[in-house]
């Protein structure tokens, strides 16, 4: 051993000790990753895209990142602020990102995907449904979410199909908001129903039982935000005597979050939403589960499963494309993967001006309220 080590040495030059120090770690491949982490921003629902998000980077870096490069999030936070997040877009270009994701709320991701096209930076929007993600079509945005008027004319069909036609809707001032009432009253009125909207920026919950009662209406939806209104409203819905009847509604899916039960309790339960889980996982999605689970600390919401698609889908496609962002942008119409909730590709879709999974599926589901913590599935389209 003694004579090897000496022989070693004196073979040794120096070109070749320095050929044995360590080699430079590669750069990262970085993603941009827009997130609600604070109020006004639905903070569940950021946490949760978060969790996504993260789980499919390690998943990433543990296969061996991107031909050898790591995968890194780089997290902004939106706080639901349009502006907020066109700053933000602004920062991660410059910071060289080679491509954007994330974002809940569909107003905020509407200012990301205009910015973002501006720059040529391509965005894969995870969450967001507003149809009108960006003003003119473009090739550089795509979204995993299905759009808005899908996924609540689909509610519009379970509430017909229960024999709701007398439908209000109490709604606060939002684009979003007034994208969904016009909607609803399109698909409902086409189907011989009616369509009552009432003015939360007027009405106490007291006058909404009231309102209610003279429209003889049988279904009132929730389009405002969480806590307030929502909470006193379904509050003031349940004790009134003669609303017993009246099914409360939440399409825009506040009840699929902890914070939903732990604020209603059993009056959270029996109020059908929308969510964007398939009926059975696919094999990634069962694994995917149980970690994000583990992770969380509690029943994953849809929103985590597509935070971890959209990390999925953006490294399926570095991997085959390259990580330059027009290269990226061009192949958004070539992505074919296995994600969480089935098989993912992006086509046009009319009346859509980004790329869309199309087949993304669509499910109403309630809390049950003989066990809060289950889910039950009342109608999918």
């Amino acid at each position: 051993m003694i004579v090897l080590d000496a022989m070693a040495r004196m073979n040794t030059s120096p070109s070749a000790s320095l050929s044995r120090s360590p080699s430079p770690s590669p750069s990262p491949v970085r993603i941009g990753a827009l997130v609600p982490l604070t109020p006004p921003g639905w903070v569940g629902a950021g946490r949760h895209l978060l969790a996504g998000l993260e789980l499919g980077v390690r998943e990433v870096n543990d296969g061996g990142g991107i031909g050898g490069r790591p995968l890194e999030l780089v997290v902004r936070d939106t706080a639901a602020d349009p502006q907020r997040a066109a700053a933000a877009v602004d920062e991660l270009a410059g910071l060289g990102v080679a491509a954007l994701a994330g974002e809940y709320h569909s107003v905020v991701a509407r200012a990301a995907a205009g910015r973002a096209d501006a720059l040529g930076l391509p965005y894969l929007c995870s969450s967001a449904v507003l149809d009108g993600l960006t003003g003119q079509p473009t090739d550089r945005v795509a979204r995993l979410s299905p759009p808005q008027s899908r996924g609540w004319r689909s509610y519009a069909d379970f509430l017909l199909g229960a024999g709701h036609s007398r439908i209000a809707v109490a709604v606060q001032p939002s684009v979003y908001w007034a994208a969904g009432t016009a909607i609803l009253r399109e698909y409902v009125a086409a189907r011989g129903g009616t369509l009552v909207e009432l003015d939360m920026t007027a009405l106490t919950p007291e006058k909404v039982c009231d309102a209610l009662v003279d429209q003889r209406a049988t279904a009132l939806l929730l389009l405002v935000g969480l806590p307030d209104p929502a909470v006193p409203v379904v509050r003031s819905v349940r004790r009134d005597p003669r609303l017993a009847e009246v099914l409360i509604g939440a399409p825009a899916g506040q009840p699929e979050l902890a914070e939903w039960a732990e604020l209603l309790g059993d009056d959270g339960c029996g109020v059908p939403f929308l969510r964007y889980l398939p009926e059975r996982f696919t094999p990634l999605g069962a694994r995917v589960e149980a970690a994000l689970r583990e992770q969380l600390g509690e029943a994953p919401s849809f929103v985590a499963f597509e935070g971890h698609d959209t990390i999925t889908v953006l490294a399926d496609l570095f991997c085959s494309h390259g990580t330059d962002r027009a290269r990226v942008a061009e192949s958004w119409p070539r992505v074919a993967v296995d994600g969480t909730r089935g098989r993912i590709r992006f086509s046009r879709v009319p009346g859509i001006n980004v790329w869309q999974w199309a087949s993304a599926p669509v499910q109403v589901v309630d809390r049950d309220p003989a066990e809060p913590d289950r889910f039950r599935v009342l109608h999918a389209g």
